[in-house]
């Protein structure tokens, strides 16, 4: 069955919605890893601060970062570097798993009709 687009469209209307439509698009998988990537750096970056300013530092900063949320009571210095490699891999988990749902669902929204 022929559907006829309207005479206002030219021929090729088709394939030039079709061709903005793809552009429009996320890459799941690219912008999965920049974020993931994103929060793994911050999570050294929170090492780093914590290797540097000690524990005293740490939770003056955190609770000036936290807008004066108290985190000396969870704050904890002692940490094993195997336990602070296995959070680096869940939070670049993490982050990788709300990059590829937010361009999921962003490329899930773009609908034909939109572009008409």
């Amino acid at each position: 069955m022929n559907q006829r687009i309207p005479a206002k469209y030219p021929k090729d209307c088709s394939n030039q919605i079709d061709k903005k439509l793809e552009m429009m698009k996320l890459n799941v998988k690219k912008l999965g890893f920049a974020t993931g990537l994103t929060a793994a750096f911050l999570y050294l970056g929170c090492i780093v601060v914590m290797f540097t300013v000690g524990q005293e530092g740490s939770v003056k900063f955190f609770n000036s970062l936290l807008h004066g949320l108290d985190v000396s009571t969870i704050v904890r210095m002692d940490m094993p570097i195997w336990e602070a490699g296995l959070g680096f891999v869940k939070t670049f988990v993490l982050g990788w798993l709300i990059g590829a749902c937010i361009a999921s669902l962003y490329n899930w929204q773009i609908k034909k009709n939109k572009m008409l």
